[in-house]
């Protein structure tokens, strides 16, 4: 079973996408920061993490800049409202840094399996 990392600080989001990525069959695992999804991916390997971008402690293009150097094989989905402004340029440099895709909030489910059924295919 594919196992995917959901690493965001807004609990409702990683409900919706912890429920909708179960449904589909994946197994799941949730952290509500980069410090605390890097201590559980060091833990328990997974297939994919998805990654909050703007999130307190450790935001998420440190996360992916430690996945790159710790997991180089993890694949990787960012995601970003782009903060209290709305502005979206946090996606594309978190390509640069090494996420595999990028995905807009607010997302609809079959985006985020579309997104994830192409990481982990």
């Amino acid at each position: 079973m594919t196992r995917i990392l959901v690493i965001d600080d807004e609990a409702p989001v990683r409900d919706m996408m912890r429920q909708t990525l179960e449904r589909a069959g994946y197994e799941v695992i949730e952290a509500g920061d980069g410090r605390q999804g890097m201590a559980r991916l060091r833990q328990q390997p997974v297939d994919l993490v998805i990654t909050d971008i703007l999130m307190p402690e450790q935001e998420g293009i440190e996360t992916i800049r430690i996945l790159q150097k710790e997991f180089p094989e993890v694949k990787i989905l960012a995601i970003s409202g782009g903060g209290k402004k709305g502005n979206l340029e946090v996606l594309p440099i978190s390509r640069t840094f090494g996420a595999h895709r990028t995905l807009a909030k607010p997302f609809e489910r079959k985006d985020l399996l579309a997104a994830v059924s192409a990481l982990v295919s």
